[in-house]
């Protein structure tokens, strides 16, 4: 397998397929999801479901295919989707009599459905979710990152007022700062995005950035304060306590199978998967080593240790396959097994296995008596020291003293001398689209957000040198 440093992107590739966590679509810029892969979804989902019933807020499902007409209600919100929309306008030989899209999100279909549901300030708050899969038709991409087809949730909620609706808006963006660092050990950085980085259709845009071992940043999830653009548009409408109509206040977030692959490119290392036991579809694996066939004991012992685990609700796996121990490690090493439990004669005459951690260096040996124990106690650990190692990785790949367009790019080509990732940099911004392209049409580096912890005020503008409106992260993205 080719390494990390050599080729990030390559190894990720090779790593996604070798894990078996996804496979080649015969439709372009599409994946399949394997088991091991889709595994990890689901419990980011269960994860995020008990959020949403802590909320009230209710799963629903909406059709997949969108009217034409609905996109041209809003009109920044289908400029924003046009380029990556695709279109069903035939079923066999029958001409549709309208386009349908195959939808990129669901505002336009949900603002139609709270238009007939919301009729008093007694409907309201008015919040559901979705699980679902969306198009948009990427002519650049990478499995789990950037696909034409990905999963993802998708919340939208109608508010009284623009307070209320602000307030679930930066709810949810803790939220996902909360699932992403304590459930995926993602550290991420929370802020707002810049208007031209907003949602189609959006007031503001809040995000929460994480970056990648190689300095890249992943919009890793987003929320967005909608006023009452799509309200206006699609008639939602209620009767206040005043008794007059009123438009009400609207917002979305979401956050996606793009997680997937964050959750890779942080912890990943030279062997493949390291992946905290929160979803790792394997937290522990039992396996035989040595002659173990001769002594049935030794199997016996491993029934009994997984019949424990399981009832415990730990996912275990028993590989009593005729691979040979090095091939069994390597392949487990890749597939991010958390913990690997080894026994053989000598251990079972001893009284104890060998037992190692996918993220440390060292084997352990553990007394039978104490397994069970040590094993829970090395699975609640590993996601807080997952984070930690995350954490102190950014820091090396923060950068607050590039001051100029110069400086940036001098920090750029020494980046590359050294082979060294480019990372965040902190900059100064006077608010203008112009200067924020100029950035990327000379850097490639986009802006990631204005964040809410600003950790050095930046006094001037990186490309006029005039004084800056707002301190703001920017980055190489994916």
């Amino acid at each position: 397998m080719v390494e990390q440093k050599n080729d990030f992107t390559e190894w990720y590739l090779q790593t996604v397929q070798k894990a078996e966590l996804m496979s080649y679509s015969p439709v372009r810029g599409s994946m399949i999801f394997r088991p091991d892969g889709f595994e990890i979804w689901e419990h980011i989902q269960e994860e995020f479901n008990k959020y949403l019933r802590s909320e009230d807020i209710r799963n629903a499902y909406f059709p997949m295919l969108i009217p034409k007409h609905f996109f041209m209600k809003e009109a920044d919100h289908i400029e924003g989707f046009a380029p990556e929309l695709p279109w069903v306008t035939e079923v066999g030989d029958e001409k549709l009599e309208e386009p349908l899209a195959l939808r990129p999100t669901s505002e336009t279909m949900i603002g139609a459905a709270f238009s007939d549901w919301i009729n008093s300030y007694r409907d309201l708050p008015y919040e559901i979710n979705q699980w679902a899969n969306v198009f948009r038709w990427e002519k650049k991409t990478l499995p789990f990152l950037r696909t034409s087809e990905f999963l993802w949730q998708e919340g939208h909620t109608a508010h009284i007022d623009e307070e209320d609706a602000r307030r679930r808006t930066l709810n949810v963006l803790d939220e996902y700062t909360r699932l992403c660092e304590e459930f995926l050990a993602i550290p991420v950085y929370k802020g707002e995005k810049t208007p031209s980085e907003r949602f189609a259709g959006a007031v503001d845009t809040y995000s929460i950035e994480a970056m990648m071992q190689d300095g890249k940043a992943v919009q890793a999830g987003t929320s967005h304060y909608m006023g009452t653009k799509f309200a206006e548009a699609f008639d939602i409408t209620y009767l206040n306590k005043e008794n007059k109509h009123v438009h009400a206040h609207t917002t979305s977030w979401g956050v996606s199978t793009r997680l997937i692959g964050s959750l890779i490119m942080t912890h990943g290392d030279e062997h493949g998967l390291v992946l905290p036991p929160t979803v790792a579809a394997h937290q522990v694996v039992l396996m035989p080593v040595g002659p173990w066939k001769k002594n049935p004991a030794i199997m016996e012992k491993l029934d009994e240790i997984y019949a424990e685990l399981k009832k415990l609700g730990i996912r275990v796996r028993l590989d009593d396959s005729d691979n040979s121990p090095g091939y069994k490690f390597n392949e487990w090493e890749l597939k991010g097994a958390c913990v690997r439990i080894e026994c053989g004669p000598r251990d079972l005459e001893n009284g104890h296995v060998m037992l190692k951690v996918r993220d440390l260096a060292d084997k352990e040996k553990v007394a039978f008596d104490d397994l069970i124990a040590t094993i829970q106690t090395h699975l609640a650990e590993m996601t807080p020291r997952l984070l930690a190692t995350a954490k102190a990785r950014n820091k090396e790949n923060e950068h607050f003293h590039i001051n100029t367009l110069d400086e940036l790019k001098a920090h750029i080509e020494t980046c590359k001398k050294e082979d060294k990732p480019t990372g965040f940099v902190l900059i100064g911004w006077d608010g203008t689209d112009e200067t924020e392209a100029k950035i990327k049409e000379e850097t490639g580096f986009t802006t990631r957000n204005i964040p809410f912890d600003v950790p050095m005020e930046k006094t001037t503008d990186l490309i006029t040198g005039e004084p800056a409106k707002h301190t703001l992260w920017i980055a190489r993205a994916y």
